[in-house]
């Protein structure tokens, strides 16, 4: 029976091995070396290790003891007094396999979950399962200055979970724009901490990609009073993974480290149910077409095809909102093929003079730049007609940084002037002129 947290249901803990759905091997070796490498002699604190119940984590105890490679230690403690729980430790059969099965992985800790197991799970909380009004949008991004389409626009776009193609000039809020989607969902999902596929284990919490939620906090005693959902997941905010020109093909791939000769997920599993970024698009290294071809399959399929070291081939969830963000024109950097495969493109254009002021002054209410009427018309009247009255939204930070230095260097009031605009202005764009050598 599935429990419910919020809109999402929860993945149920398991109460027998039979409902691990893992090979009995791998899971005897994980406990094994769990208890081998974290020196662990009691059922709960190895339950608590390998995030399973602790009635899960006796039967494989037993499983180990009818073996012969753990056995009990007697109810007497360390100092003769006796203990409230049975210690077990390693025979030295077990100690051997304990180090056979690090030979062959590393790898220890909390159970991995099988991939069918988890694909389910993904289906409970996918992104795609997101009703997102114009509320929880405009309340996201409350501090940017926007066009009043734009929200209109966005709405559907998010709520459909479907990829989305942001392109304009350059400094006009993409990336504030995707990060306030990000900020509109709020919810939260579950995370495994590692999947199993064909025996192999592919680690995918990642705290610098994954925020913990609050209340999932570590409790010492969380698995002796409570069980509110399988342990061998953590409870996040839904994932954002942000790329930019760093970008480049092989980060798409799943990472195979050769010392604990286990995986790593690649960034669009780890972004799973959550948001996949992709800023700048046409500043990588990759020509924008090869990267999105690299989407396709996971766009139109919803699944995305991973290899493993030995070559072979499998299928994984792909539950992500990708978001391309670019300063290029769409048909210069794509295809029309390439184009139908992206759900919705949306222009995101620089600011009209109104609004311009209205960002300018907000930024200098912010920065404590007191205004000065006859500043604003110089720069209005004498320094934008020289860019033929192109306005973007991060002029405003812009000039009011360059002139709060000037201020401070100076050491005179943060009072805007003709001059500090003069100035500021000097630093926002370089004269197009050939250098002598």
């Amino acid at each position: 029976m599935n429990m419910e947290t919020g809109a999402v249901l929860a993945p149920p803990q398991p109460r027998r091995i039979e409902e691990m759905k893992l090979p009995l091997v791998m899971m005897r070796d994980i406990v094994l070396k769990t208890m081998f490498r974290k020196n662990t002699n009691i059922v709960t604190d190895l339950a608590r290790t390998v995030c399973l119940p602790v009635t899960v984590a006796q039967e494989l105890i037993d499983m180990c003891r009818g073996q012969g490679l753990m056995e009990a230690m007697g109810t007497l403690g360390p100092s003769g007094e006796v203990s409230s729980e049975m210690p077990y430790q390693l025979t030295d059969s077990g100690k051997a396999r304990a180090l056979d099965a690090l030979a062959q992985s590393e790898y220890f800790g909390a159970m991995p979950i099988p991939l069918d197991v988890y694909a389910e799970q993904v289906k409970r909380q996918s992104i795609r399962n997101i009703q997102i009004t114009r509320d929880q949008l405009t309340g996201a991004m409350g501090h940017l200055v926007l066009p009043e389409d734009l929200i209109s626009n966005l709405g559907p776009a998010v709520s459909s979970g479907r990829s989305i193609l942001m392109y304009g000039p350059p400094g006009n809020g993409k990336s504030s724009i995707s990060n306030g989607i990000r900020d509109a969902m709020g919810d939260r999902i579950y995370v495994p901490r590692a999947i199993e596929y064909s025996g192999q284990v592919i680690t995918v919490y990642d705290p610098i990609v994954h925020s913990k939620a609050e209340d999932d906090a570590e409790d010492p005693n969380a698995l002796r009073r409570r069980a509110r959902f399988d342990r061998r997941y953590v409870l996040c905010q839904r994932p954002t993974v942000i790329t930019g020109g760093e970008l480049s093909l092989n980060m798409l791939d799943l990472v195979y480290n050769p010392t604990a000769r286990t995986y790593q997920a690649p960034l669009q599993l780890k972004s799973t149910g959550g948001i996949f970024i992709v800023d700048d698009l046409g500043r990588q290294a990759e020509p924008p077409q090869k990267l999105v071809n690299r989407w396709i399959v996971p766009l139109e399929e919803s699944k995305d095809i991973l290899a493993l070291q030995s070559g072979e081939k499998f299928e994984v969830p792909f539950d992500t909102l990708v978001i391309f963000s670019t300063n290029f024109h769409p048909n210069e950097i794509f295809d029309q093929a390439a184009l139908r495969r992206i759900f919705f493109k949306i222009k995101i254009d620089g600011p009209n003079q109104q609004d311009f002021l209205k960002i300018f002054s907000l930024v200098a209410r912010k920065k404590k730049m007191q205004l000065d009427e006859a500043s604003l018309v110089h720069l209005l009247k004498n320094k934008y007609p020289t860019i033929k009255n192109i306005y973007a939204n991060y002029q405003p930070v812009f000039l009011i940084d360059q002139m709060i230095a000037v201020c401070d260097f100076e050491g005179i009031p943060y009072k805007m002037t003709p001059e500090l605009i003069d100035r500021a202005w000097s630093n926002m764009f370089v004269k197009d002129e050939k250098i002598v050598k």
